[in-house]
């Protein structure tokens, strides 16, 4: 069986990341290690780290950078990028092997919302379904490669926002890319405290934004104003 590795990028997410990795210590299948890059280098997320043996290193405040820096470090024949506030099925680490072994140089997982239920979710978790499958599925939805696919195209783009999105391009030009039917959960906080649609729509104007050539990092400052 490939080894895989896990990596996750964090700035104060230190109740997400601490609840992460114990859940990760549930799956059927175990990775091979875990690296945890966080962009506050704060002592209580290296001591989170340590409790669950899992690696911490220090980065600077931009995603796209740790996700690098995460992977440069890792081991595994498999990476297996997880955003800190996702919650993933038992049987996920299985799944990506699964898919390895049917030749997928990459994959995602299906979108869930991870909070109380509203009638909204009903539509945006099969409308994210199609924007993954015919787009771009982003870094929330667990992506998973090859470690020698994920260099040859480049790997994560060094941006604080959409750093995902010419690695899967590269992904989907190199060979198979595959959609996984297993869920990965995330925290549907920022949605209930804005409002479903208003949070929606402003996702979408920033992805908008970006095709239209805007920088990640002016859209970054306007993304991440709103999710504080």
């Amino acid at each position: 069986m490939p080894s895989l590795s896990i990596i996750i990028p964090c700035y104060r997410d230190h109740t997400q990341v601490s609840a992460l990795l114990q859940q990760l210590r549930t799956l059927s299948v175990l990775p091979n290690e875990i690296i945890v890059v966080d962009a506050e280098g704060d002592s209580a997320c290296q001591a989170i780290c340590m409790q669950y043996d899992a690696q911490w290193h220090r980065s600077e405040p931009c995603r796209g950078k740790q996700l690098l820096q995460g992977a440069q470090v890792a081991t595994g024949d498999i990476l297996w990028f997880l955003h800190a506030d996702t919650r993933v099925s038992p049987n996920s680490i299985l799944s990506i092997m699964q898919a390895a072994e049917c030749g997928a140089i990459g994959g995602y997982f299906r979108f869930v919302f991870d909070g109380p239920p509203a009638w909204p979710m009903l539509i945006l978790e099969p409308a994210i379904a199609l924007r993954s499958r015919f787009g771009t599925p982003y870094g929330d939805q667990g992506i998973f490669v090859r470690r020698t696919a994920y260099f040859k195209v480049g790997g994560h783009a060094p941006w604080p926002l959409f750093e995902e999105v010419p690695l899967v391009k590269g992904l989907r030009n190199l060979g198979h890319f595959q959609p996984l039917l297993d869920s990965i959960w995330v925290d549907s906080r920022r949605w209930q405290r804005d409002g479903w649609w208003h949070r929606t729509l402003q996702n979408r104007m920033l992805a908008l934004k970006f095709i239209l050539g805007a920088s990640p990092d002016t859209l970054a400052k306007s993304y991440y104003s709103q999710s504080s």
